[in-house]
């Protein structure tokens, strides 16, 4: 599936990101690659957010709620350390989701991931060769749910980039922090000390605003980041459009089970 030029105009901004120029294409990856994070400040029109909002609200009694507890690197705690080491530290994060089959086909989310044309810029800014869907039917494109008191606690990717589109503002709260190359993971260097300090609250975050129809990019595997807790009765919108740079790669079904609490398209079934 491909789109045009012509019909992401109807979505996109495209007179102010002109995504196929190679001079914007250019200053983009530039910006990433020095901060890490790339954000496109309405990216998406205003109509084209507010049909996706109108979505995310009427599909949101379909969305799969987790309370999970984790430690910052996302992986299992390490029995020769502390449970209160840096390492092992726990923490929160709650959330609602939609997966790529319970988005309406007819929806502006489909054509942009699937887009041709955005998929090279992000190949150009990236610089990856390729970008491609995952092979299963829900890991795709995500719409996140955080009401009133969830939040996604501190953490590093294990992919090396995200992308993700702000769709509803909350009241209060919900705001994007981070600590730009907190570690090294290429080298094996945690960086237990400093990650200490960020979970203590001894570090003062950088923070990105966003609004509503933001485009964001960010490399996350070695930023430590965290979204601090909706306040108020407006739920925060993200969608993630996940991409892999290899074809036919599922999300795993442990993963698959964790995160959706199913497998398949078949809602309530393995």
């Amino acid at each position: 599936m491909s789109t045009s030029v012509s019909d992401l105009s109807n979505i996109v901004d495209v007179a102010q990101y002109p995504l196929s120029s190679n001079s914007f294409r250019e200053q983009c990856k530039a910006n990433l690659d020095e901060s890490g994070v790339l954000v496109l400040p309405g990216f998406v029109l205003p109509a084209a957010i507010q049909k996706i909002q109108l979505e995310g609200v009427t599909h949101q009694q379909q969305a799969f709620y987790t309370n999970s507890k984790h430690n910052v690197y996302l992986k299992a705690n390490d029995d020769s350390l502390a449970a209160d080491h840096p390492r092992n530290r726990s923490i929160t994060s709650s959330k609602g989701c939609i997966t790529t089959d319970q988005i309406p086909v007819d929806s502006s989310l489909h054509i942009l991931y699937h887009s041709a044309e955005l998929q090279q810029f992000l190949c150009a800014v990236l610089d990856e060769q390729a970008l491609f869907e995952y092979a299963d039917p829900l890991s795709s494109i995500n719409l996140h749910y955080a009401a009133d008191g969830q939040e996604l606690g501190w953490h590093f990717d294990n992919s090396s980039f995200a992308i993700t589109l702000l769709i509803q503002k909350p009241k209060a709260g919900g705001v994007f922090e981070y600590v730009k190359d907190a570690r090294s993971s290429d080298k094996n260097e945690m960086n237990y000390p400093l990650v200490e300090q960020i979970l203590d609250g001894e570090l003062t975050p950088s923070t990105l605003a966003m609004e509503e129809g933001a485009l964001v990019l960010f490399r996350g595997r070695d930023s430590m980041h965290r979204v601090t807790p909706t306040q108020g009765d407006i739920t925060r919108m993200l969608v993630v459009l996940a991409y892999n740079t290899e074809p036919g790669i599922a999300l795993s079904e442990s993963a698959r089970q964790t995160f959706y609490g199913r497998l398949g398209t078949h809602l309530g079934t393995n």
